[in-house]
Order: C-alpha cells, then sequence, then structure tokens
C-alpha cells in the first residue's frame, strides 16, 4: 500500500522551525496496530491520520497517533492536516475534521496564515506535588489541573520557564500527562514550555493542546481575551490566541517540508 506522506513544520514561518507533523490521507481506516506502527517509524511527535467523512457535518475525521500513543488532542497536527488539504484545494476557505475525543474541529484561512479553534478546557486550582517535584522548580505562583491529563505549573518569569530542566524518568512516573510550564513573557504576552515522557514526547516543540488549557487562564489573569505567546521549546513557536466562548482560537502560519509517499508492507 502506498501512502501520501506529508511532513509540515506547523506553528512556524520558516522551516526548521515550530513543529514538525506527519499528515497522511488514507483511503478507510486502518488497524489501530498498523496506525501506530506507522507513527512509530515516522518518530515525529505527531502523525495525523485522515478519511474523507461520508456526511456532511465534517470533510474529514481525524485522529492522531505519538510514537507511543492515540492522543485525545493535538493542535499542531490539526493546523498542518488544515494546511495540507487548504494547500490542495485553492477553493476551500477551511476544512472541518470530525474527531474521536475533541469533537470537531475546524481550521480557516487567516491572511498568509490559519486559524485553528479548539475547545477552550480550563485548568483548576489543584496542588501538583509530584509534578513540580519532577520539574525540580521552586519559583512557583499557582499550579493548575484539567481532567485529560493536563498540569500547569505557573512560574514567576520567562526565565524560570526557559530554565526548567526536568527529570524526565520521574515525570514518565506521574503517567501519561502534559505538564506545562508557563510565565508572563518577555517579547510576547505569555511564554510556555510542555513536557510529557509519560506518551513518548520528553518536550513538545509547540503544543496546541496546552494552549487550550492555558489560554483560558491567562485569558483570565490577563483581562482580555486575545493575546500572543511564544512556546520556548528549541525549535520555538509563536501563537496568536483568542478566547472565544467555549473555544479556544490558535492562529499560526505552516511550513511544508517532506512530500512523499509511505510504502506498508
Amino acid at each position: 500500500m502506498r501512502i501520501p506522506f506529508t511532513q509540515v513544520d506547523a506553528f512556524a514561518d520558516k522551516a526548521f522551525a515550530g513543529n514538525p507533523a506527519a499528515v497522511m490521507p488514507l483511503g478507510r481506516w486502518l488497524d489501530d496496530a498498523v496506525l501506530q506502527a506507522i507513527a512509530a517509524e515516522n518518530n515525529l511527535s505527531e502523525t495525523a491520520f485522515l478519511v474523507a467523512a461520508d456526511d456532511d457535518e465534517a470533510d474529514f475525521e481525524l485522529r492522531w497517533f505519538t510514537p507511543v500513543d492515540e492522543v485525545r488532542l493535538c493542535g499542531h497536527a490539526t493546523l498542518a492536516s488544515g494546511h495540507v488539504v487548504l494547500s490542495n484545494d485553492a477553493v476551500r476557505d477551511q476544512v472541518r475534521f470530525r474527531t474521536r475525543k475533541a469533537g470537531m474541529l475546524a481550521v480557516v484561512r487567516a491572511g498568509a496564515g490559519y486559524e485553528l479553534a479548539l475547545p477552550a478546557w480550563k485548568p483548576e486550582p489543584c496542588p501538583l506535588p509530584e509534578m513540580v517535584a519532577a520539574l525540580g522548580v521552586t519559583d512557583v505562583t499557582e499550579t493548575l489541573w484539567r481532567d485529560g491529563g493536563y498540569g500547569v505549573i505557573v512560574l514567576e518569569s520567562e526565565a524560570a520557564v526557559r530554565a526548567v530542566t526536568p527529570d524526565f524518568a520521574a515525570l514518565a512516573a506521574c503517567g501519561n500527562r502534559q505538564a506545562i510550564v508557563t510565565a508572563p513573557g518577555a517579547e510576547t504576552d505569555v511564554v510556555s514550555r510542555m513536557f510529557a515522557p509519560g506518551a513518548g514526547i520528553d518536550e513538545d516543540p509547540v503544543t496546541g493542546s496546552a494552549h487550550a488549557v492555558v489560554v483560558p487562564y491567562w485569558a483570565e489573569r490577563l483581562g482580555r481575551d486575545r493575546f500572543t505567546a511564544f512556546q520556548a521549546s528549541t525549535r520555538g513557536g509563536r501563537l496568536t490566541c483568542t478566547l472565544d466562548g467555549k473555544r479556544v482560537v490558535l492562529g499560526g502560519s505552516c511550513v511544508t517540508v517532506i512530500e512523499g509517499t509511505f510504502l506498508l508492507p
């Protein structure tokens, strides 16, 4: 079987930045074990699989896999999927994805880039002593939790976020969770990093799902519904963030870096 393969740097305006994702359209769903094996072979933080929807509610069914597991929500691979579909259809202005665990998602054109609407998952204050200890942070302003595996640790400054050096083994022992560290930014309103070694990702370059959680927090703290964010990984990625009712709208650009064919035995 020959499967089209596109690798996209999402939330990036140039190659080798943002977060790379593989986008692979399928004629039909393959066995979950095969999808997982393909994602492991790709060895990217996410591989997105698309199957054309058979109704008018959505354009495609969408699922995301890390090298070790299927995930509930992945923003950057959704943005990358939208980029692939819209780049191949100049007439279309948006694409709608039906997902299994995050509902309906849409990617729309926005100037030279795109906007992606995700569910707004507001976190609530919660002690996270094991996660804080594994991150090795001390200047903690607040800790919050969102059901589904999202821990938010608010630090005092961007410098503190950039200085975080986790114990990845200890963090993985916390389970398949996102550990999100965030603080007010220096050049953007908000800065963050995200670690998920329990899902096979020590540090994710740019994480849409993490912003689905932190945007409601920062909108309340900043007192406004629109602001800028930077994910301070080695590759780095810039996002515009808007809280629109029950949705978080993330804006960013994408760059295609690889096009080819995956040969499935």
